[in-house]
């Protein structure tokens, strides 16, 4: 295979991949009113356990003033807790509440059978086999 060949491979799963983010996103629910990048936030606190602010920002790829307002906004909610470090007190970590847990989790939770359900009635036997051996080699992608 060519470089063109792994261009245009490149180019159609990005197209995919970034299709079906926009698909489970839709498809979950938002009770809470949050933006994109507040839920992505609690997804990254989630992934995480403690987080500093500043590494937030630069995941979310956002200055630091924006992701204080989304912590403020998470911290009034309840969603989140912040203390100060126990090695440097300059820094401030930032945690998921119980609610906030509940929150990522109910949104995986109905992301996980969205996807379960698109799969039992889009796709053949045999494309569900070729879809779990597919995973993979997509894992590769991903690891350092």
């Amino acid at each position: 295979m060519n470089n063109l060949d792994d261009i245009k491979i490149a180019s159609e799963l990005r197209t995919v991949i970034s299709r079906l983010n926009k698909v489970l996103r839709r498809e979950t629910s938002n009770k809470e009113g949050l933006s994109l990048t507040e839920r992505s936030t609690l997804f990254i606190i989630y992934q995480n356990t403690i987080v500093l602010p500043s590494e937030l920002a630069a995941i979310e790829k956002v200055t630091s003033q924006s992701m204080s307002q989304i912590i403020n906004k998470l911290l009034n909610l309840g969603y989140i807790n912040k203390t100060d470090s126990k090695q440097d007190k300059r820094k401030t970590l930032v945690t998921l509440t119980s609610a906030g847990k509940e929150i990522v989790e109910r949104i995986k939770k109905e992301r996980e059978e969205w996807l379960a359900n698109s799969i039992n009635v889009k796709i053949t036997t045999e494309e569900k086999e070729i879809l779990a051996k597919s995973l993979d080699v997509l894992q590769k992608l991903v690891e350092n």
